[in-house]
């Protein structure tokens, strides 16, 4: 199967000129896919920063761009009611013709939370249970079913329909986290896609996870996307990578020792880069999905795509 890549432009620290831009060079490269962030705070350095909100991000973003898909990594899904959300991501899907994905996760950012007044819950685990009563009825909904909320849950639809109906038959859930007990579980009984991130042992450790989950729930674990983060910034060698990376985490106001042991950051040659590739690749990742901070690298987005991509399919 051919490697399929996709781009989260940071929508922090950023104006909407260059965004716009970058976003447009996505597309023309031939990328499958497009992603903002769902977040109030800057989630890198100082959370006081400018950045965009996440589906009128995308909304804006179907007009400009022609063929990538677009979605959220991942919505917050304490940030909006699931029936909102539904309606958001079909409108999205009519709006760009077809290419809309609903990404969602359980949120973790509680700062945003407080400094705008929306509840955090009392822990992860309930936030993880919010997740998964929201992605069942969101689910429901997408597929054309009326929803009604069990009596004791966190949401409370009655008899809600969506219409217009997606563009698409079948609207893509992604959701994101490695959480074993309820995150994976929620994956497989939901998702459409899974994105997840870290080093391979990490990796083919949730994914025994989430097939045991997908036995369980009487769901064939092959039907689920695959998908990795990562950020690369790609030069001809490593030192000039790095030059290039500090740059830019100065430019979002984050100090280095905060990012220094984060190996989502790919920093290094093509070589380098594709070698972490393959590793994934070999655990049944084929879809990337690259994070890359403002100032956007166009260099990076050239050459993962006409350098880097060839070299992982051939391997």
């Amino acid at each position: 199967m051919e490697t399929r890549l996709g781009v989260l432009l940071w929508n922090q620290a950023t104006d909407w000129p260059a965004y716009e831009a970058a976003a447009r060079r996505v597309d023309e490269l031939g990328y499958d896919h497009l992603w903002a962030w769902d977040h109030l705070y800057a989630i890198f350095g100082d959370p006081l920063q400018p950045i965009f909100e996440g589906y009128t991000t995308l909304a804006a973003m179907a007009r400009v761009v022609d063929r990538v898909r677009l979605g959220l990594l991942v919505g917050a899904n304490t940030f909006r009611n699931p029936g909102l959300v539904a309606k958001e991501v079909t409108t999205l899907d009519h709006i760009s013709g077809g290419r809309a994905i609903l990404g969602i996760g359980g949120a973790w950012f509680e700062d945003e939370h407080t400094a705008f007044g929306i509840e955090f819950g009392s822990g992860f685990g309930q936030r993880l249970d919010w997740l998964d009563e929201s992605a069942e009825a969101m689910r429901s909904l997408l597929a054309g079913d009326a929803v009604t909320s069990a009596p004791g849950g966190r949401y409370h639809l009655n008899e809600a329909r969506l219409l217009p109906r997606p563009v698409q038959q079948h609207l893509p859930i992604m959701i994101g986290g490695s959480g074993e007990r309820k995150t994976l579980r929620t994956v497989a009984r939901s998702a459409d896609m899974w994105n997840v991130m870290g080093p391979t042992d990490f990796l083919a450790r949730k994914l025994e996870v989430l097939r045991r989950h997908c036995d369980e729930v009487g769901r064939d674990a092959g039907e689920i996307e695959l998908t990795i983060g990562c950020k690369p910034l790609i030069r001809d060698t490593a030192a000039e990578a790095r030059r290039t990376w500090e740059s830019q985490m100065t430019h979002n106001r984050t100090p280095l020792a905060e990012v220094e042991g984060d190996d989502t950051f790919w920093v290094g040659t093509p070589e380098e880069v594709a070698s972490l590739m393959i590793e994934r690749r070999r655990l049944g990742f084929d879809t990337f999905i690259a994070e890359m901070p403002a100032p956007y690298d166009d260099e990076t987005l050239e050459r993962w795509i006409g350098e880097v991509k060839p070299m992982v399919d051939a391997a």
